[in-house]
Parts: structure tokens; C-alpha cells; sequence
């Protein structure tokens, strides 16, 4: 008992007492770096223009709700230089309603089921895939799920970067940029099994 109480009881200079100064001191010193002068989050993306090339999209113009469908943009770096980050901004997975008594007047028109590969960023609603070489492609794709009927309309654009400095341009006056009209039906739509590819496709599907 004795010894106990004289645990209990050390002085700063005890072992017990040199182990919470030290763990004073490491919380002392982690709250003094949050306060300093981190470091810019684009210091190390390289400035400039990077010419894109919008290669194909598609995404069916005509769904049915509780469909599930996919978006695909096909971007080429027609360029001489390394892409930093390609990356993709998506504006129409979700709506704002008119109604001033809603706490939130957000509304998904599709849910996203799975974005690109590897692609999440800290931006909403973007998506980059890294840095590409001069003359590679690469390929976002979405799996969504249509919820709101209506007629809606999805816009994506391209971007060389996700800090600000390096900026997407256009190639041969093409564009950076893209969107698609799409009507939701409140039934299923009329599909068949494509016998080349073995894809559930719709009757006079038109992609963009």
C-alpha cells in the first residue's frame, strides 16, 4: 500500500511525472505545427495550359426510372507534356428543388453506384485520374442509377489539374467540355440484348 501511494503521489521528477510532461510537451508541439504555415496545397502542381481532347461520350438519352446506365467520357492528351491530374467535373447528378421549407433542397436525378476507378478527389462532384503521358487516353466512367423522372440535363468538363495552376485547353478549337439532354420515363424502357457486344442496349438507342 505504501508503495503505491508513493506511485500516486510522484513528483515531476518521478518517472510517472517525466511521462506526462513528455506527453504535454508532444500535444504542445502538434498544436503549435497546426498553427504554423503549412504548406500550399498546388506548390507542387506545375503551371501551364494542356491541350484535352474529348475522344467520345455516350450516356443513353432515354432512360427509364430505376434504370441503372453508364456515363463514359474518353479524354486524349494530344499534347507534348504530361497532364499533372486529368480530372472531371460532373454538374446534374442532382437537382434543387423549389420549396423554401426544405431543410435540404438537394434531390439526386441519379444515384452514383460507382464513379471512376481510383478517381475520388476532396472536390464534389469531381474525379481525376492522375497525370497522362502525351498520346495516352484515359476513360471516366460512371454506373448510376436514374431516380427522377423528368427531362434533366448532364454537363462534364475536362481539367488539367485540381489545384488551379494547370488548366485544361482546347485542342484544334475542339471542346473541353460536353453535355447531354436526358428524359427519364417513369417505366422501364424498351430493350434488347446486342448481339455483337452481349449488352443490354435500347431500341434506337442515340448516344452522344
Amino acid at each position: 500500500m505504501v508503495a503505491s501511494r508513493a506511485v500516486r503521489r510522484s513528483r515531476p521528477g518521478t518517472v510517472p511525472g517525466l511521462a506526462r510532461a513528455a506527453a504535454l510537451a508532444g500535444v504542445l508541439t502538434l498544436l503549435a505545427g497546426c498553427g504554423g504555415s503549412d504548406p500550399r496545397q498546388d506548390e507542387n502542381e506545375t503551371k501551364g495550359d494542356y491541350p484535352v481532347e474529348i475522344v467520345s461520350s455516350s450516356f443513353p438519352r432515354s432512360q427509364g426510372l430505376g434504370e441503372t446506365t453508364s456515363l463514359r467520357v474518353k479524354v486524349r492528351n494530344p499534347g507534348d507534356e504530361t497532364i499533372p491530374a486529368l480530372a472531371m467535373t460532373v454538374d446534374g447528378f442532382n437537382t434543387r428543388i423549389k420549396n423554401p421549407e426544405a431543410q435540404d433542397p438537394k434531390r439526386p436525378v441519379w444515384i452514383v453506384n460507382q464513379g471512376p476507378y481510383n478517381a475520388d478527389t476532396a472536390l464534389v462532384g469531381t474525379w481525376a485520374t492522375g497525370n497522362v503521358p502525351p498520346g495516352e487516353t484515359r476513360t471516366f466512367a460512371w454506373q448510376v442509377t436514374a431516380v427522377r423522372p423528368g427531362t434533366h440535363t448532364l454537363r462534364y468538363k475536362v481539367g488539367a489539374g485540381l489545384d488551379g495552376k494547370a488548366r485544361a485547353v482546347s485542342y484544334k478549337g475542339g471542346p473541353t467540355d460536353g453535355s447531354v439532354t436526358v428524359r427519364i420515363s417513369r417505366r422501364p424502357r424498351d430493350t434488347v440484348v446486342d448481339p455483337k457486344s452481349g449488352d443490354v442496349v435500347e431500341r434506337g438507342d442515340s448516344s452522344q
